[in-house]
């Protein structure tokens, strides 16, 4: 009987040691024999939800996979034991293998100095997260600073930033917030003041404004004039017509300019003459009266008089 069981005992040991070599000939070839390779534990902590992100999730370096995810868990449980649960953070614990020599702590201060931050993206529309390894921009290292812990980090730990889904809903919240506070019936009562106001600018107020409308009324039809008078026809009897009054408006003034000269040569020689008959009559004021009589006064006159008197001797 004995005999008899001891064949089945070896092939179920045979069957034993055949699977465990399967399962580890799987394991060095599905794991890209990354189980012998080095590496280092570091871990991050989240303020927000983490659905989606479990145990063997890729850990990348701007797309490029670097580890994996070991552990998901609670601060509570895991930092906050001895503290009371009022007064716990409660942040998501992630730690994360590294594959890779193990880098020194002075090098991880430098990359967190620079802004290295971690980060729970999804993968598509699948809902699978992964977390994402990368330097963050000033801004918005600074509108999320670290998370503030009490405890001692098992590992070295890395600041992280929420996921863009939380950044979106939380952008879209203070949208809400925004809006709630917002006091939407005055500003209902200034939209329709705004709207009298342009129906007013538009159409006028029945007393002085007229209105835009109006007014490009008014507008079209000096515009139509315009376009009249400015036309071909019409345009070239009015230039001829202003260039007849430059004309006539030139003689009038040539033939003014030549009376002017005239009565200024006139008016020159009488003054001589008066000048003439002062200086006598204060030389010797008896002549005045005892003297021959003064040659008389002749008035200079224009060339139309002088002629006229020549005509008359003859």
């Amino acid at each position: 009987m004995s005999n008899n069981a001891n064949p089945n005992y070896f092939r179920l040991g045979a069957f034993v040691l055949s699977a465990i070599g399967v399962l580890i000939a799987i394991i060095l070839i599905f794991g890209g024999g990354r189980l012998f390779k080095p590496s280092f534990m570091v871990e991050t902590y989240v303020k927000q939800s983490v659905t989606g992100l479990d145990v063997g999730a890729p850990v990348r370096f701007r797309g490029v996979k670097i580890g994996q995810v070991t552990l998901v868990g609670l601060s509570g449980d895991m930092y906050e034991k001895e503290t009371p649960i009022t007064e716990r953070k409660e942040y998501v614990v992630i730690r994360m293998q590294i594959f890779g020599d193990k880098i020194d702590q002075e090098s991880l201060n430098t990359f967190v100095q620079d802004r290295l931050r971690t980060r729970v993206k999804s993968m598509g529309i699948t809902g699978v997260n992964y977390v994402e390894f990368d330097f963050a921009s000033h801004s918005s290292a600074e509108m999320y600073p670290p998370l503030k812990f009490p405890w001692k980090p098992e590992y070295f730990e890395i600041p992280s930033l929420p996921s863009q889904t939380d950044e979106i809903l939380s952008g879209l919240q203070k949208i809400v917030d925004s809006l709630s506070k917002a006091d939407i019936q005055e500003t209902q009562q200034k939209f329709n003041a705004l709207l009298t106001n342009l129906n007013v600018l538009m159409a006028g107020d029945g007393k002085g404004n007229q209105g835009v409308v109006k007014s490009v009324q008014e507008l079209n039809i000096v515009l139509e004039r315009i376009s009249k008078v400015t036309d071909k026809g019409e345009l070239e009897v009015l230039t001829r017509e202003l260039i007849g009054s430059i004309v006539s408006l030139r003689q009038t003034l040539t033939s003014v300019q030549g009376n002017t000269e005239i009565s200024m040569e006139n008016i020159r020689q009488t003054t001589e003459q008066l000048n003439e008959l002062s200086r006598i009559a204060s030389r010797s004021p008896a002549t005045l009266i005892w003297g021959e009589p003064p040659p008389k006064i002749i008035l200079p006159m224009n060339g139309t008089q002088s002629s006229s008197a020549a005509g008359g001797q003859k």
